[in-house]
């Protein structure tokens, strides 16, 4: 018997989703909560009137009847120049059944098969909905570990149909959404001129290669990343609450540009250093 999911839902969070997860005949609730803390994000500012410092609002205007409340609007498609048809969302939800509206897995596949160009940034947890839910949750979860699989599914949020990759993470399930197919430009509609194969090419392209084996950490943490800049406004926030000026951040001098490519390769392996070891993992991928 699997060991049921120990699920902690965010403390005052409200999912972002509720319904049932369908694979196969299997059927339990889950929720969904975003997996990124909108807290440690951006900076926000609001917008002012630079005069008396008033915030500035933004509001849904009619041209004849002026502000709108939200109550007395609906959703219109534009048939043609100044003609739409009217629909509201009870009229909308009607179209999808009830299967539709839960999140069905069709196809488990090996996790490298989306290509990352797929992916639209969204990003959210999904948990066990109530204790009837653990059981299935954690085989699920569980399963997917063992096999490691990812499953491909569909969702309806926000309105719209969403495809979804599901992976298993920590006893929980990360669900990414997907961009369709359709919506993604082809890499074919954007040109690249061919440089021309010079004497130096073969050489230069021995030296990157060098270079890429260099750089190449077996234990990247991308824990590493800090927004730097963030932090720094933050510092000017502060600064200006108390009255007080703050200097611009002092730059390191940086070494000048060359346009010439064996050059610009050269320096960048030289300045690596010696290659780093690679791992048994990383030696037995490149032979495959």
């Amino acid at each position: 018997m699997a060991k049921k999911a120990a699920a902690v839902k965010p403390a005052g969070e409200r999912a972002s989703w509720k319904g049932q997860l369908n694979f196969g005949l299997v059927s339990f609730a889950v929720e969904a909560f975003n997996a990124l803390n909108r807290q440690k994000g951006d900076v926000h500012f609001h917008q002012l009137h630079a005069k008396c410092h008033s915030r500035i609002h933004y509001q849904k205007v009619c041209p004849v009847h002026g502000e709108v409340p939200n109550d007395e609007i609906v959703s219109g498609y534009e048939v043609s120049k100044g003609k739409y048809v009217e629909f509201d969302p009870e009229e909308l939800d009607k179209l999808r059944t009830d299967s539709e509206k839960a999140l069905n897995i069709d196809a488990f596949i090996p996790p490298e098969t989306i290509d990352p160009l797929y992916f639209d940034g969204r990003m959210y947890y999904l948990l066990p909905a109530n204790s009837g839910s653990h059981e299935a949750f954690s085989v699920v979860v569980s399963a997917m570990e063992k096999e490691g699989q990812y499953g491909v599914g569909r969702i309806v949020m926000s309105g719209k149909d969403q495809i979804v990759l599901l992976r298993p993470m920590d006893g929980l399930l990360h669900m990414a959404m997907l961009n369709y197919s359709a919506e993604i430009r082809p890499a074919t509609e954007m040109k690249v001129a061919k440089a021309k194969a010079g004497k130096d090419q073969a050489k230069q392209l021995k030296i990157a290669q060098s270079l890429i084996q260099q750089w190449t950490d077996d234990k990247f943490d991308f824990a590493q990343y800090k927004d730097d800049y963030k932090q720094r406004v933050e510092k000017l926030i502060a600064s200006k609450v108390k009255g007080r000026k703050i200097e611009a951040p002092k730059e390191e001098a940086e070494e000048p540009v060359t346009l010439n490519l064996m050059e610009a390769l050269q320096k960048s392996l030289a300045k690596s250093g010696a290659p780093k070891k690679k791992s048994s993992t990383s030696r037995k991928s490149r032979s495959a």
